[in-house]
């Protein structure tokens, strides 16, 4: 066996050609075995990975024994493969802090053979203070830590009630619901997920399940389960994407803590290309395949046009989506010490950047952090200056600055770099908000990474949009002409919920201070 590496734009590209290599270890008798050892380039020591092996028509292999979902699996350090004869081809990943490891070998009858495979670490998010999660994982709890260990992932709230589906039905869950390992590697047991005809709901950090399991499509509201999360800090409710046909009446309700604007719908190897049980959007303005991201983004956009502080998050729902763990993550500054309490305090500060490609490193606006809120008196402006860092494995031609919806700096890699990661600056003499992100040109998926939003407040008022508002004032309209319920009591009921839904959209249209 030889191995051959090669370097193309970041992406290492292994070929392992098997053949006739002798082993005290018997090989199998109808193909042959192959161990394969994984380690850090920079520490030696071994890691687990996430593998993609497909055989010479194309289709996932998953070997026995080994967690494996959809089309991967984990390889935890070292394993051993048991192959029919053929060719393979493989591509190993560990989130997007290391290069991706490609390439195909041969298997003939009665090979067996062992090789070292080492994955490189471009960038190392947590020793500049940030510290990655995935707000939406249906994994199994006994896999969970193999998983995050494989996707240098270090949060992940465990989905363990969900609809009628509750892990805790028939047994009572542990006394201690936070686990810890790995010394910074956290992941709580008592995660849900309320999903229905509105769209879902994700909760976290609760001590016992939303009593949901007899919910119908439409019935209780949604809202019916918010009101009865407790008034506890350290709980935190998430709109899984923007476009779910309840997010106006949810935030009307004032308990949601995050919006995931890095959702399932977008997927590794492709796009969900529909809104599902959600509003729609409009082709021909947001067309495939990167429409419903773009959709996705402009929904967000308006909400905080609205003068709300809405964190964004992420989720990549593994598990029911084929995302793998940590696919779509949200990376929170925490310093140089993570705390599982500090991650989320943080996560609700808005002190994030949420990829799903690129990272966005270090993002500081004037030397601020996302989610701060510059000041100035009425009658003055404000100049602020973005600086931040960036790797990169799938090419972004350009960043962008998003100010108050719209992109209002587009700047190529090169130009940046050449102005020692500085951009433009933005001159605000109203109130308003800004973000940064960078898209790449992926063609089959919606591929990104933004930071939270900072705001800027002069005159001591925030900036509410008309048109914003407006268009969730008429949402709620379109939604409640959706619901499927018959005239009557259960009817009322929710209906009752959209109808506070619009007094507060139309309280706050009252308010707007601008287009």
């Amino acid at each position: 066996m030889r191995l051959v590496v090669l370097l193309f734009s970041g992406t290492v590209t292994a070929t392992l050609l098997a053949g006739g290599f002798a082993s005290g270890r018997a090989a199998a008798q109808s193909g042959g075995e192959f161990e394969i050892r994984v380690t850090d380039e920079d520490t030696g020591q071994l890691i687990p990975v996430r593998m993609h092996l497909r055989d010479s028509r194309g289709k996932p292999v998953r070997p026995p024994k080994l967690s494996f979902w959809h089309d991967h699996f984990i390889l935890p350090g070292k394993a051993v493969l048991a192959l029919r004869p053929g060719t393979y081809t493989f591509e190993m990943e560990r989130g997007p802090e290391y290069r991706i490891r490609t390439g195909n070998f041969e298997i003939r009858r009665g090979d067996a053979d062992s090789r070292e495979v080492t994955l490189q670490r471009f960038a190392d998010m947590k020793q500049e203070g940030w510290w990655s999660g995935d707000l939406h994982v249906h994994r199994p709890v006994g896999e969970i830590e193999l998983l995050m260990q494989a996707e240098d992932l270090h949060v992940a709230p465990v989905i363990t009630w969900w609809n009628a589906a509750n892990a805790w039905a028939a047994t009572a869950p542990p006394t201690t619901l936070l686990k810890r390992f790995d010394q910074n590697r956290f992941y709580h047991l008592m995660a849900g997920e309320d999903r229905r005809g509105g769209g879902a709901l994700l909760y976290f950090n609760g001590k016992q399940p939303l009593p949901i399991a007899d919910a119908e499509r439409e019935y209780p509201s949604s809202c019916h389960y918010l009101r009865l999360v407790p008034e506890d800090p350290h709980v935190h409710v998430a709109a899984e994407k923007p476009f779910w046909w309840d997010l106006p009446v949810w935030i009307a309700h004032g308990k949601i803590d995050s919006v995931g604007l890095c959702h399932s719908h977008m997927q590794r190897d492709g796009m969900s290309d529909d809104e599902a049980w959600g509003n729609p959007r409009d082709r021909l303005l947001f067309p495939t395949p990167h429409g419903n991201g773009l959709w996705t983004q402009a929904i967000y956009y308006r909400l905080l046009d609205c003068g709300l502080r809405i964190p964004p998050s992420a989720g990549s729902g593994s598990g029911v989506a084929p995302n793998p763990v940590g696919y779509n993550r949200v990376y929170v500054c925490c310093g140089k010490e993570l705390t599982y309490e500090a991650w989320w305090e943080n996560l609700k500060a808005g002190q994030v950047v949420v990829t799903n490609g690129p990272l966005i490193r270090n993002p500081r606006l004037n030397g601020k952090l996302p989610g701060h809120v510059f000041q100035a008196d009425a009658g003055q402006s404000l100049s602020l200056e973005a600086t931040l860092n960036l790797s990169v494995r799938d090419k972004v031609d350009y960043l962008e600055i998003v100010k108050d919806g719209k992109a209002v700096h587009q700047v190529r890699l090169q130009d940046w770099a050449k102005a020692g990661g500085q951009l433009p600056p933005v001159e605000f003499d109203r109130s308003g908000w800004i973000l940064i992100r960078a898209v790449t040109g992926h063609p089959k998926t919606y591929r990104f990474a933004s930071t939270g939003p900072w705001y800027v407040e002069i005159g001591n008022q925030r900036r509410i949009s008309r048109k914003a508002t407006q268009f969730f004032f008429d949402w709620v309209y379109e939604r409640a002409r959706r619901l499927e319920l018959p005239v009557g009591e259960k009817r009322d009921a929710v209906i009752a919920d959209h109808r506070a839904a619009r007094d507060y959209w139309h309280r706050l249209l009252a308010r707007a201070n601008a287009d």
